[in-house]
């Protein structure tokens, strides 16, 4: 299937913007590699985020374990030029200062067999044992049934353990670790309930007061 003229003006557009940032050649190796699979795909399909999404679940079956983190960046990047939203673009070009490509750190890889099956006995530091009480608190006043809190504490204390490695604290790691654990999850219906657990848990590992409010009430997820 070919790349339709939409698509690649849209990425024209793109990779002009990093251009002018002053990225040199070796930027564009990966993206290229990555959106020239990905553009077929969008052909002829609405501009959306619910074309897209479905895009990017099919894309990412073909990419290996170790490229997902550098594969959702360029996606997340891509888009707000596929759909030619403006505001999204003039955004990015004021935010983007530095290449996010390649990612400095993440985590080791390593099965889910082995996390799931050692998680229980892993020993957590002080800040995130307070943020494992705070969200489990939460599901509690959520009136949740127990065996939704065992599943959702156990996927947040996975996540937790993939980040026991990483160089500092912040939101792009957090998203780092997220995106390099997804493809651990082989079922989508599992990798949705990550999606969904992670983002519910971020309020609480990042320490903010009004956390609470984002328990139980995620519509829709994606990993972009």
């Amino acid at each position: 299937m070919m790349i339709q003229p939409r698509e690649q003006q849209a990425l024209e557009v793109y990779f002009k913007l990093l251009t002018v940032k002053g990225f040199g050649p070796e930027t564009f190796v990966q993206r290229t590699s990555f959106l020239n699979k990905l553009l077929p795909l969008l052909a002829d399909k609405e501009p959306g985020g619910g074309e897209y999404r479905l895009a990017i679940e099919v894309m990412m079956d073909s990419v290996a374990e170790e490229d997902w983190p550098e594969s959702l960046v360029i996606a997340r990047e891509y888009y707000p030029f596929w759909i030619n939203d403006l505001k999204a673009v003039a955004q990015f070009n004021k935010a983007t200062t530095k290449d996010q490509l390649p990612i400095d750190w993440k985590p080791i890889q390593v099965s889910l067999s082995s996390l799931w099956h050692t998680v229980d006995q892993e020993k957590f530091s002080t800040t995130d044992s307070w943020a494992i009480k705070g969200y489990t608190k939460a599901l509690r006043n959520e009136n949740a049934d127990q065996t939704l809190i065992d599943t959702r504490i156990k996927l947040a204390k996975i996540l937790l353990v993939r980040l026991k490695d990483a160089p500092d604290k912040s939101n792009k790691i957090y998203r780092t670790t997220v995106d390099a654990t997804l493809p651990l999850f082989e079922v989508k219906k599992n990798r949705r309930l990550f999606l969904v657990v992670v983002r519910e848990f971020f309020h609480f590992w990042s320490g903010n007061p009004d956390a609470d409010k984002f328990i139980l009430n995620a519509n829709t997820v994606s990993m972009l």
